[in-house]
């Protein structure tokens, strides 16, 4: 492992632990050139994955992209960052354990949408609205509709002004 302050190649570990939810290990690790200790977590991988974008486009999977992407539909909603990161490592696990390495972006979207769900309903109608590439309200309003079982008009700036 290269120390981040000297860049030498070769560190040596000090420590090593699971962290608290047990999905990544730990590392205290010393530079043996510059003497800096730092810290490393690192994860297991079942296999390497690669997304297939709509486009054809391939792209190795990246779990800090899904865990962003997961987050901002989570932001400033009341989600311990524990359930989140559940999240992510939960569809991350069921991604490794699927036996297939190209993974459409499809499949990816609907497992995150499938937790998001039971995790906050606005969370998930922000994923949705990204995911669906909701384009006009009228797509909310079909959306959310369909969550509640019926269609429900979105008001309007006027008539919610003049509700006050």
């Amino acid at each position: 492992m290269r120390c981040p302050f000297c860049l030498h190649d070769d560190s040596q570990v000090k420590d090593s632990r699971p962290t608290e939810d047990s999905a990544a290990i730990r590392r205290r690790r010393q530079c043996p050139a510059c003497g800096a200790r730092f810290t490393t977590f690192e994860r297991i991988q079942l296999r390497e994955l690669t997304v297939v974008k709509k486009s054809g486009k391939r792209e190795v999977f990246d779990r800090d992209k899904l865990a962003r992407s997961i987050e901002i539909a989570c932001r400033k909603r009341p989600i311990d960052e524990g359930k989140i990161e559940r999240l992510v490592s939960g569809v991350v696990r069921r991604l490794e354990s699927a036996g297939e390495t190209e993974i459409g972006v499809g499949t990816i979207g609907e497992m995150v949408m499938e937790g998001l769900q039971t995790l906050d309903p606005v969370a998930y109608i922000r994923f949705a609205s990204v995911y669906r590439d909701f384009r006009e309200a009228r797509d909310f309003e079909t959306f959310v509709g369909s969550l509640s079982g019926s269609v429900v008009p979105l008001p309007t700036r006027r008539l919610a002004r003049e509700a006050e």
